[in-house]
């Protein structure tokens, strides 16, 4: 009996199966990748700069296509998912039974910035006309952050803008109200008064002015700005008192003093560079070369290194700049080149009470005015320059967050709406933060870690508008009165 023949596949069927796993598996990795381009986060990725504030895109060269594309669906869909333990474990305090002290007066600007919107309340249409002058959104709904990304924001500005946010979330659990905010990250307010005065649009920024809506709101270098090798406040802050201990009153330089960057659209600077002469404006005026400092190591720029001067000028940027609490931080007399944009707690600065204005009109001889008279009134003038000191020590990071607490709370009670996260937002947490960052940024989140406060929030104030114009009015005439302590002022203004 013939032996029966042995079943064989046919010979193409293995390499079939090879070529259809094969060709299965760059589909697969084709769509990962295609699916990666479409995802957008708060380090850049995959967002164009914000039209009205252009600057250079941001680049990724340093991973290649895969490595970013597992890491965009990583950090974005699962690190808030599957939690891991880069972020030390928050536990809650015993409860505390101390009274909350009364916030700062400047907290009463709050009822004022929200003032547009009281009668009318903020609608969902509100949200999305004010959407098209928004880098991102944020809603907070059941004590979970999620974020709509529409624009890029300059550096890792909107990194820690959230991670400020998330930090206040884990500070006061359960506390923070559902909240949805439009928030632009670059520097001029842009919600102008007499444009959209049938229908003010709320948009969270860092600075305002008279002439705008945009509501202030606490910048992100009080958690770090690595870009610039800057501490987070509260750090920074006690190197900078350190450093302005170093040298007695009348040891340090008996001259303004200002260093900063001139190059960023800002007359104002501009101006300020005519008075570099100690001798005829009493003035020394440094130009700072941010990528020199970095190749250098940032030692030359140390902000703990620029308390030696008796005065120390302040002057605006292309908007606000973040550089007024470090200036006032040093305890010399402030000269404030007086300023069109306000921050949230500059507006609790007085002049000659914790700095010296100086007029805009006439930058140079009003900075010798100034140092003439600290030098016939030197007691006085380490009291005002004292006295700034003392108040950005009370800017402690506790006030932050109390500021944050309260803007978002009163924010809140405003909305006629029910806060939903939109389809195309993603929920961001610490640990998907800390999955984007890059070892610098991480060292700052961790530096700033915040835990539940064993203490409530400090108790804010009812609002009172006739306050604010008392204190506005003399806030003026005390200008006045110093323009006219400057004769050359004033015959440049007759």
């Amino acid at each position: 009996m013939a032996s029966r023949a042995t079943a064989r596949s046919p010979s193409y069927i293995l390499p079939s199966v090879v070529a259809l796993s094969l060709l299965s598996l760059v589909v697969v990795v084709y769509k990962v990748d295609d699916f990666a381009t479409q995802t957008k986060t708060l380090a850049g990725h995959n967002l164009d700069p914000t039209p009205w504030h252009l600057f250079p895109p941001k680049t990724f060269s340093d991973e290649t296509l895969h490595d970013r594309a597992y890491k965009l669906i990583h950090c974005s869909y699962l690190a808030c998912r599957y939690r891991n333990n880069d972020i030390p474990e928050r536990r809650r305090p015993p409860s505390s039974s101390a009274k909350a002290p009364k916030c700062p007066n400047f907290f009463r600007w709050i009822h004022h910035d929200l003032e547009p919107w009281a009668r009318t309340r903020i609608s969902a249409a509100h949200l999305e006309a004010a959407k098209q002058y928004a880098a991102f959104r944020v809603v907070i709904v059941g004590g979970k952050l999620y974020v709509d990304l529409y624009w890029a924001c300059v550096q890792s500005r909107a990194m820690f803008t959230i991670w400020g946010l998330l930090q206040l979330l884990a500070r006061y659990p359960d506390r923070v109200p559902d909240v949805d905010i439009m928030f632009d990250c670059m520097d001029k307010p842009i919600i102008n008064r007499t444009e959209h005065e049938s229908m003010p649009l709320p948009l969270f920024r860092y600075c305002t002015d008279e002439d705008h809506f945009d509501i202030p709101f606490p910048d992100w270098s009080f958690w770090g700005w690595p870009e610039l090798h800057i501490y987070p406040w509260n750090e920074q802050f006690r190197n900078i008192k350190r450093g302005s201990k170093e040298r007695s009153w009348r040891k340090k330089e008996p001259f303004a003093y200002w260093k900063g960057n001139p190059d960023v659209s800002s007359p104002v600077r501009t101006e300020l560079l005519n008075c570099n002469d100690t001798k005829m404006w009493r003035a020394q005026i440094m130009r700072q070369d941010w990528e020199a400092e970095a190749r250098a190591g940032y030692e030359q720029s140390k902000l703990s290194n620029q308390c030696n001067h008796r005065y120390k000028i302040y002057a605006e940027g292309y908007a606000w700049s973040v550089s007024l609490k470090y200036i006032v931080s040093c305890g010399s007399l402030t000269l404030i080149i007086t300023p069109q944009y306000e921050d949230f707690f500059s507006r609790g600065l007085i002049p000659r009470v914790n700095y010296w204005p100086i007029s805009p009109n006439a930058i140079c001889p009003s900075i010798k005015s100034a140092v003439d008279w600290g030098h016939g009134h030197q007691s006085e003038a380490k009291e005002i320059g004292q006295r700034g000191q003392d108040f950005m020590e009370s800017l402690s990071m506790d006030r932050v967050y109390d500021y944050m607490f309260h803007l978002i709370t009163e924010y809140s009670k405003l909305l006629d709406f029910k806060p939903v996260p939109p389809d195309s937002a993603l929920e961001v947490c610490a640990e998907s933060l800390v999955c984007l960052a890059d070892p610098k940024q991480i060292q700052f989140f961790k530096k700033t870690t915040a835990y539940p406060s064993a203490s409530p929030p400090c108790t804010l104030q009812s609002a009172d508008s006739n306050l604010i114009k008392r204190w506005r009015q003399k806030k003026k005439e005390i200008m006045e009165a110093v323009e006219d302590m400057n004769p050359k002022e004033r015959r440049r203004l007759n």
